[in-house]
């Protein structure tokens, strides 16, 4: 099997993962795994997912995973919350701003490497694509920065501060209720506040994301929203059935926006029936083919493959206890390749959803 000359991520939680995991992304995937053996966590959430990790430095590059949107993610949670996060707007900023600083110290590790701007994912990209696998090892990981619920942005000064620092899309909301809106398992539309952050993000030129915004609030978003719409890690509810998934109309919606939408592997996205912290991938016989199940079914729905690439969400707040049974670490999605093209997808089509597609999204848009 050949590997992959370069996959695009659109949605890594790399910094959440080495900052209230206590993981060191630099380390080998084994290491990881035996030092949390016996580790104590940060975090007590991350306990269920503990020597389950698939993402660290050396697999990304070695599934030649060359760029990633990499991101920021802090929830507020005040008092009886029934959500974990940070108990004030103010923490959820000093939250991110740290996660902001590891990025910045894996760039001056050589390790990452921040792209902002059309021409520097081009040339990285092309940097990825002509290595050979003993000099993709040695790659520093492009990254551009998004940040996953908005809880943490206090004004608009603050967002303006995130687009200098290279925050290049947001999604307003995560689960539950947000300062902005309404997000998964949720009902409502945005807020307010909301709305004026959509304005505030057209005039600054920050893609919004859809992802995790419940029904009303995702319609409410595309109304009141102009500029470039992705949803970087959503599958389809057709074959998922739970409000995190994308009903059929938003899809045709999101494509009539000229979007793309990021295929995620956590094990509650793909499949119908799944329990949360009940269910295993040997229930249900999961494999990382299911996937293309629900790129097939976007691909129907466009009347071509445009609209589909890959957005893992992979240690999203999971491990190996909830992705497919052939789906150790990240880099084993180069299997997609030939599993797509059985299905008759052209290599065009496949370099497509592989990283062409939001490329030439970014190409259009940022």
């Amino acid at each position: 099997m050949s590997t992959p000359r370069l996959i695009f991520d659109c949605h890594l939680d790399i910094s959440m993962n080495a900052m209230e995991f206590n993981r060191d992304q630099r380390w080998s995937q084994e290491k990881i795994r035996r030092c949390e053996l016996t580790a104590q966590f940060i975090a007590p959430e991350a306990e269920r997912h503990r020597s389950r990790n698939t993402v660290c430095f050396p697999e990304l590059r070695r599934g030649r995973f060359g760029i990633i949107v990499a991101t920021q993610i802090a929830r507020y949670s005040p008092r009886f919350h029934n959500l974990p996060g940070w108990r004030s707007p103010e923490q959820a900023w000093a939250q991110t701003q740290g996660q902001l600083a590891y990025y910045r110290t894996m760039e001056d590790c050589g390790e990452m490497l921040q792209l902002r701007t059309w021409p520097e994912v081009e040339a990285h990209a092309e940097r990825w694509m002509n290595a050979s696998d003993e000099d993709a090892a040695k790659l520093p990981i492009g990254y551009l920065l998004s940040l996953e619920g908005a809880d943490s942005i206090l004004s608009w000064r603050h967002l303006e501060k995130s687009r200098a620092d290279g925050l290049i899309a947001l999604g307003p909301v995560h689960y539950g209720p947000g300062i902005y809106g309404c997000g998964t398992d949720d009902e409502g539309p945005l807020t307010p506040r909301g709305r004026e952050l959509l304005k505030e993000m057209e005039r600054l030129g920050i893609i919004l994301d859809v992802t995790h915004l419940c029904d009303e609030s995702f319609w409410d978003a595309l109304a009141h929203y102009h500029g470039p719409v992705w949803a970087s890690h959503h599958n389809c509810r057709a074959l998922a059935n739970w409000n995190r998934q994308l009903a059929d109309e938003q899809i045709k919606a999101l494509i009539d926006r000229g979007a793309v939408i990021g295929m995620a592997f956590d094990a509650i996205m793909m499949v119908h029936g799944w329990a949360h912290k009940r269910s295993k991938p040997q229930d249900f016989g999961l494999k990382i083919e299911k996937i293309c199940e629900h790129i097939d079914h976007i691909c129907q729905i466009a009347g071509n493959a445009r609209h589909v690439g890959i957005g893992t969400d992979l240690d999203g707040g999971y491990g190996t206890e909830q992705t497919p049974m052939d789906l150790d670490s990240i880099a084993d999605l180069a299997t997609l390749d030939p599993l797509l093209a059985a299905r008759g997808y052209s290599q065009a089509d496949i370099d497509g959803i592989m990283h062409g597609n939001f490329f030439r999204f970014l190409h259009e848009h940022l």
